[in-house]
C-alpha cells in the first residue's frame, strides 16, 4: 500500500507535534487556587521516562500522518494513551514536594492536546474498522475497566483532580447518582409522553405542525432562563396544592430541573417518532393490510418496529443532551456534577471544575456509544436498519 498522507491523520499529527514541542505538559501550584508554573515533559519527568514518552508520541504522529492500516493506527493510539496514563501519574509524583499536602499538580495544555489527538485517532480508526455493536460495547467495557484499574492502583493519587475527589468522595457519588437520575428520569418521562404524542401527530396531520412548533419554541429558550421561569409556578404549586411539597415539588431544587429537562427532551422524541413512522413504505403498509391486520396490529407489529431505529436515534440525542444540561441544574439546587463545576468557578479552583466536567463528558460519551450500538444492532428493526 502506498503510504500517502492521510487527511485526518495530518491534522492529528500536527496536533500531537504541537502538544509535544510547543505546549507545557504539567502545571505545579503551591495550593489549589493560586496561579501555577508550567513544566515541559523533560522538566516534569526523569530523562528516561520523558524520552520514552516523546518517542511513543512521535511514532504515533508518524503512523497517523500516513495511510497505514487502521488496526496499526488504533494500536499506536492505544499505546500512546496508555503511556500518557502512566507518565502523568509519574509526573505528578515527581513534582509533588515531599510531605506537602497543599501543592497541586495537574495536567497542562500539552497533555490535554496529546490526549485529544490520540483519542481522535482511536475514534477515527474504530469508525473505519466498523466493529459490530457487540464489539463496540466490549471495547467500552474494557475502557471502563482500565480506567477503574488505574484509579484504584494509586498511580494518579498525586494528581490534583484526585485530591479534590478524595476530599469529596461521599458527596461525589451522591451528586453522580442525582445527575444520572435527572438525565435518565427526564428521558423516561419524555419517552412515555413523547412516543404516543408522536404517533398521534403522525396519524392526525392537523396536530403535527402545532405540536412541533410549540416544542420548537421550548427548545429556543435558554436553559438557565427556563429553569428560572419554572421556579414561580412550581413554587406556587408546592405552596397551594396539598401534598405537592411532600412528593418533592418545589420552586428550587430537583423539580424545576426535572421539568425543564423533560420539556427539552420532547422535541427529539416526538419529531423522530413522526419521521420514523412516516418513513415506513406504503408497500409495507399495504402488505400488512392485505394480511388482514387491524390498524392497531399494523402499528404495533409492522410500523413501530420499522420506525424504532429512528426513534432510538431521537432518544440517543435526548440522553446525551440531558447529561450535559443536567450540569446547569446545580444553579437552582438541582444537584449533579454541576455542583463541583460552580463551586470550582466560585473558588477559582479549576481542578474542582474538572471534577465535575470530566465525569459528565465520560458519561455522555459512554451513553452515546451504548445507544449507537443499540441502534445499529437490528434488535428492534423488522427487516433492516433505518437511520434518521
Amino acid at each position: 500500500m502506498t503510504k500517502w498522507p492521510d487527511k485526518v491523520g495530518v491534522l492529528i499529527s500536527c496536533l500531537l507535534l504541537y502538544a509535544l514541542f510547543a505546549s507545557p505538559f504539567m502545571t505545579l501550584r503551591a495550593n489549589r487556587i493560586v496561579q501555577g508554573e508550567t513544566r515541559t515533559i523533560f522538566e516534569a519527568l526523569p530523562v528516561s521516562a520523558a524520552t520514552l514518552l516523546v518517542v511513543i508520541i512521535l511514532v504515533a504522529a508518524f503512523i497517523a500522518f500516513f495511510r497505514f492500516p487502521a488496526r496499526l493506527k488504533l494500536a499506536a493510539a492505544l499505546v500512546g494513551l496508555a503511556a500518557l496514563a502512566i507518565f502523568i501519574g509519574q509526573a505528578a509524583s515527581a513534582l509533588t514536594p515531599e510531605g506537602n499536602s497543599f501543592a497541586r499538580v495537574s495536567p497542562a495544555s500539552g497533555f490535554w492536546l496529546m490526549f485529544s489527538g490520540l483519542a481522535l485517532l482511536a475514534t477515527d480508526c474504530i469508525a473505519r474498522l466498523q466493529p459490530k455493536p457487540t464489539l463496540r460495547i466490549l471495547l467500552l467495557l474494557a475502557a471502563i475497566a482500565t480506567l477503574a484499574a488505574v484509579l484504584t492502583s494509586g498511580l494518579w493519587d498525586n494528581l490534583s483532580i484526585i485530591k479534590e475527589y478524595t476530599g469529596r468522595a461521599d458527596t461525589f457519588w451522591t451528586e453522580a447518582l442525582r445527575h444520572v437520575e435527572l438525565a435518565i428520569g427526564s428521558l423516561i418521562a419524555a419517552t412515555i409522553v413523547g412516543i404516543p404524542l408522536g404517533i398521534l401527530c403522525h396519524k392526525v396531520e392537523r396536530l403535527r405542525s402545532g405540536v412541533l412548533n410549540a416544542l420548537n419554541i421550548v427548545q429556543t429558550i435558554p436553559s438557565i432562563a427556563l429553569f428560572g421561569l419554572l421556579i414561580a409556578p412550581l413554587g406556587w404549586i408546592a405552596a397551594t396544592v396539598p401534598g405537592a411539597a411532600k412528593i418533592g415539588i418545589a420552586g428550587i431544587g430537583t423539580a424545576p430541573a426535572f421539568v425543564a429537562l423533560f420539556l427539552y427532551s420532547l422535541l427529539p422524541v416526538v419529531s423522530n417518532t413522526v419521521v420514523g413512522l412516516s418513513g415506513v413504505s406504503q408497500a409495507v403498509r399495504e402488505a400488512a393490510r392485505g394480511l388482514g391486520m387491524t390498524p392497531l396490529q399494523r402499528l404495533l407489529r409492522v410500523e413501530f418496529p420499522l420506525a424504532m431505529p429512528v426513534i432510538l436515534t431521537g432518544i440517543r440525542i435526548v440522553l446525551v443532551q440531558n447529561i450535559g444540561l443536567a450540569t446547569i441544574a446545580a444553579l437552582i439546587g438541582g444537584g449533579g456534577f454541576g455542583v463541583f463545576v460552580f463551586q470550582g468557578i466560585g473558588q477559582t479552583a479549576m481542578d474542582l471544575v474538572l471534577l465535575g466536567t470530566v465525569p459528565t463528558v465520560l458519561l455522555g460519551f459512554a451513553a452515546a456509544i451504548t445507544l449507537d450500538a443499540l441502534i445499529d444492532s437490528n434488535l428492534f428493526s423488522a427487516g433492516g436498519r433505518q437511520k434518521a
